[in-house]
């Protein structure tokens, strides 16, 4: 008896694939307007975070348009790449934050018991440079990222440290920084600094249940804004 080969391609490049044939079906996308994400998912029965995944793939293959606050379009005359590869787009942002929610809820619960004065020190003063750039309309990554790893660092562990550095780097992968750049702003922020004083406030009590808590809500909510938000 033959075994079928489990499919290991990322399911947003699968979505991807489907789009594709659908957008070569006369009469599917009227005015070159491809339907709604909720009316894509319906139709190929998926999510509607794969389906964005998947449409912002598109684009970068330069074969639709998204247009924010008016939709996605055909592109009339397009300059089409070949089909991109997962290692070329990188990981799904979905499963990117998932995967950091189960590594870093770990993370802050194992190190909240005994944090030391002075990496809490340290990890106040991220914070409050990550506040500062916010109230300037800037884009606080560097400190976030540095806020992240630092709390890893806490562990004493290179290898998770590292690891919190290279989840956190896939944001710059060409599939997640479009879909940020689309998705992403200055109201983001605002929210993601408030999540960050409550895992500070949570390890500076030492709570390892609210540590774990606050991350994990960050990490969650963080995934929502990106993939269900229409930027204006």
């Amino acid at each position: 008896m033959s075994v079928k080969p489990a499919e290991t391609r990322r399911l947003y490049l699968q979505i991807a694939d489907k789009l594709r044939g659908l957008i070569e079906q006369q009469d599917f996308a009227p005015n070159g307007r491809l339907p709604s994400e909720r009316e894509l998912a319906q139709t190929l029965g998926v999510s509607r975070p794969s389906v964005r995944e998947a449409l912002v793939a598109l684009e970068l293959e330069g074969r639709v348009e998204i247009r924010m606050g008016s939709g996605v379009y055909i592109v009339a005359t397009p300059t089409v790449k070949p089909a991109s590869t997962e290692v070329e787009l990188g990981e799904s942002p979905i499963e990117i934050m998932n995967a950091r929610s189960v590594i870093e809820g770990a993370i802050a619960a194992s190190v909240a018991p005994f944090a030391k004065p002075k990496a809490l020190k340290t990890l106040r003063a991220l914070y409050e440079t990550m506040a500062r750039e916010v109230d300037n309309g800037q884009v606080p990554m560097a400190a976030d990222r540095a806020f992240h790893v630092a709390i890893a660092q806490m562990s004493g562990n290179d290898v998770l440290a590292r690891t919190v550095g290279n989840l956190y780097d896939e944001r710059h992968s060409p599939l997640s920084s479009t879909l940020r750049g689309h998705f992403e702003g200055e109201e983001t922020w605002a929210a993601a600094l408030g999540e960050h004083r409550e895992i500070l406030e949570a390890l500076e009590a030492r709570d390892p249940v609210q540590a774990q808590a606050a991350m994990q809500r960050h990490m969650r909510k963080s995934g929502e804004r990106l993939m269900t938000r229409k930027k204006n």
